[in-house]
């Protein structure tokens, strides 16, 4: 019994033990959740605060930008104006020096010694810029048509002058092709004429005729590839190195050693042939009988010939 009530005791110390663990740790586990709570809602709060923080910044950003842009568009605004005003007093003056040219003044020559600028002006802009002259171009020539408020005879009329416009144009544009066909021709024979200059130039430096004419300019061509110094022979000279130079000069010395060998054998002295049968050979009927000392000369050569014939014959 006593053994029971001590098990009773023990578990009822250990009961309240655990009641008081699990007391605590609920009040610590209410802290840690209202703790939570309110970092939530700082949380929160700060995520309010940036979200209109950033809505301020934004929309600041959308306002400068947007000042910006007019800003920009004001500017481009002024520029196309200026640009077209611009535009607007050339092709005035453009009118008016056509005018004078047809006219046939002094105006035309102004505008011949201007022309080269103009074209290089017109070499330098982009497409873009073209593209907006020849609208501004077109919009000064080609104005709007009032045709509601015209009668028959001025609808006429209006058409009879732009049929004399066309007409007018497209005889220019035919002026126009042929200058440009002569200008082609014109350069061609400068070219040509260019050509022939260059090549005389190099010929009389000792070059290739070729080798001024070409994109690029000559080499510097070297005497060798080890003797580093220039080349001073001339085109010819370096030709003749390859037309079979070698082959001439040793044709010529052997005609020369040739033409020494003739005359040194045309100098010895004649031999005639030893008699036959009492006869020399190749005697002609009529010729004179030879004298005995130069048979005695002639006949010494016999008895070797003789002896030879014999050693033969054994």
């Amino acid at each position: 019994m006593a053994d029971a009530a001590e098990d009773a005791k023990q578990k009822e110390a250990l009961n309240g033990q655990l009641k008081e663990y699990i007391a605590e740790w609920r009040k610590t586990r209410e802290k840690e959740e209202e703790e939570l709570k309110k970092l939530k809602e700082k949380q929160a709060k700060r995520k309010e605060i940036r979200a209109e923080q950033e809505k301020k910044l934004n929309q600041s950003k959308k306002e400068e930008e947007e000042k910006l842009r007019k800003e920009d568009n004001e500017k481009k605004a002024k520029e196309a104006e200026e640009k077209k005003k611009r535009l607007e007093e050339a092709e005035t003056k453009r009118q008016e020096m056509l005018e004078a040219q047809k006219a046939g003044g002094d105006g035309g020559k102004k505008s011949a010694a201007g022309a080269p600028q103009d074209a290089r002006r017109e070499m330098t802009k982009t497409k873009e810029q073209l593209e907006e002259e020849k609208k501004i171009a077109l919009s000064i020539r080609i104005k709007p048509l009032e045709v509601e408020a015209m009668d028959s005879d001025e609808l006429k009329a209006k058409a009879n002058e732009i049929f004399n416009i066309i007409v007018q144009l497209e005889t220019d544009k035919y002026d126009y092709e042929q200058r440009k066909l002569t200008q082609e021709l014109d350069l061609k024979e400068l070219k040509e004429r260019q050509k022939a200059q260059l090549r005389q130039k190099a010929l009389k430096k000792g070059l290739d005729p070729e080798a001024l004419v070409g994109k690029y300019p000559p080499m510097i061509r070297m005497y060798s590839k080890y003797e580093r110094r220039t080349d001073t022979r001339t085109y010819d000279d370096r030709k003749k190195l390859y037309e079979g130079g070698w082959e001439v000069i040793r044709a010529e010395s052997l005609d020369a050693i040739w033409k020494e060998k003739y005359e040194e054998w045309s100098k010895r002295p004649s031999k005639r042939l030893p008699k036959w049968f009492g006869e020399r050979p190749g005697k002609k009927a009529g010729d004179p009988e030879t004298p005995e000392g130069e048979e005695d000369a002639g006949g010494d050569a016999p008895p070797v010939e003789e002896e030879e014939e014999e050693e033969e014959e054994e």
